[in-house]
């Protein structure tokens, strides 16, 4: 399941509490607390992003892995010697365990597996104490992605800080579809640029101005997903951007819910190759809604 399924999937249950129609008094707030709470939840699980510690590009041929610093992906919580990550001519990974050297592949107790990444789904996943690594291809390159069930981001997480919960932020905006799905570049914070699917546009208005938000659209059974930046970016929130997660239109309307406007991954660690967003959904006002910048981010 991917972050965005998991993320819409939670809203849905979150949305459960409300009856059908316009939010009022504590239903609504109450639906919002339920779906901040879940955020939480999801943060703070052994696999979550709070665990993220490492993100080693890899370069063809073999890669050793281990904890002795010549190790081409130096793992500190590895044995000297785990294996090596071999990346083929053909773009195949593959992933050997040195002698005596003990780690689980996918849960099993082989010493040879091939390395699917995670543009196959759901990628590989190698396992030892309380580390996994699992390779993701990012435009082409390979890199092994490592989270630690232990990380200080996970043990030491020092809470989320919201704006204050305002109905008024939830907007019911039109939805105004393309004739034909067209291909956004989108940049991430490695400086990549990849071609997104935009099937429309969300259309608001706000202090007598018309507004237009651009989503990513990765097909009819995922959220729309919004990656936006506002007056408060790099003040209040997160300086990068900010993810929205929306469910598809109905009726030709959209709802955007900014209480529910979330931080990217890459406001917890270093280690995630996060989406900015486009020029078109940097909204010049303040968004003076959902989650602040984490205050632990610089310890």
């Amino acid at each position: 399941m991917t972050l965005r399924r998991a993320a819409f999937l939670a809203w849905c249950t979150a949305a459960a509490l409300l009856a059908a129609g316009s939010p009022a008094g504590d239903a609504y707030v109450h639906e919002i607390e339920a779906a901040r709470a879940d955020r939480v939840a999801r943060l703070t699980a052994p696999d979550g992003w709070l665990t993220l510690v490492g993100l080693h590009f890899l370069h063809a041929g073999a890669n050793t892995v281990g904890a002795e610093p010549d190790n081409d992906v130096v793992l500190e919580r590895a044995p000297p010697r785990l294996g090596v990550a071999a990346v083929a001519p053909d773009g195949k990974l593959s992933f050997a365990l040195a002698p005596h050297a003990v780690a689980r592949i996918d849960g099993r107790d082989v010493r040879t597996a091939e390395l699917r990444s995670d543009e196959t789904g759901e990628p590989t996943r190698v396992t030892f104490g309380t580390v996994t690594f699992f390779a993701i291809d990012r435009g082409g390159r390979k890199a092994l992605r490592v989270k630690d069930s232990a990380a200080e981001r996970r043990t030491r997480f020092r809470g989320l800080d919201y704006f204050p919960i305002d109905p008024a932020w939830r907007i019911e905006a039109r939805w105004e579809p393309f004739e034909k799905s067209r291909l956004l570049p989108v940049a991430n914070i490695l400086g990549q640029v990849a071609p997104e699917p935009v099937s429309g546009k969300a259309v608001f208005e706000r202090d007598g101005q018309k507004f237009e938000l651009l989503p990513i659209d990765e097909g009819p059974d995922e959220p729309l997903f919004f990656v936006i930046a506002d007056a408060t970016s790099g003040k209040e929130t997160y300086a990068a951007s900010r993810f929205l997660y929306a469910e598809r239109p109905r009726n030709g309307k959209v709802v955007l819910d900014f209480n529910r406007a979330q931080n990217p991954p890459c406001a917890f660690t270093p280690f995630a190759t996060c989406p900015l967003p486009p020029k078109e959904n940097r909204l010049p006002f303040a968004v003076t809604a959902g989650e602040k910048t984490y205050r632990g981010a610089h310890e």
